[in-house]
């Protein structure tokens, strides 16, 4: 799989962890999109569509840009990322 990396999420609005295979070709503003949606679906909780939301290295607090693709960032296999809401 050489084009998705396998990361650790970690939402701490909902206290949950999910294991998810992000493209390293999208933008990181796409990618917060896509994950708001799934999580939305899976756990039928209701975030606020018009938040804005960080994504976030747990590492070192990173904060990824909207406009970086995923394979021009640090984001790689096992990379724990906080997911919150601005």
């Amino acid at each position: 799989m050489e084009n998705k990396v396998l990361v650790k999420l970690i939402v701490p609005e909902i206290s949950e962890v999910f294991d998810v295979f992000l493209p390293v070709n999208e933008v990181v503003w796409k990618i917060k999109k896509m994950l708001v949606k799934c999580i939305t679906d899976i756990d039928n909780v209701s975030f606020d569509s018009n938040k804005d939301f960080l994504l976030i290295k747990k590492e070192n607090s990173k904060v990824y840009s909207n406009n970086e693709l995923i394979i021009n960032t640090d984001i790689r296999n096992a990379t724990e990322l906080v997911l919150i809401s601005k």
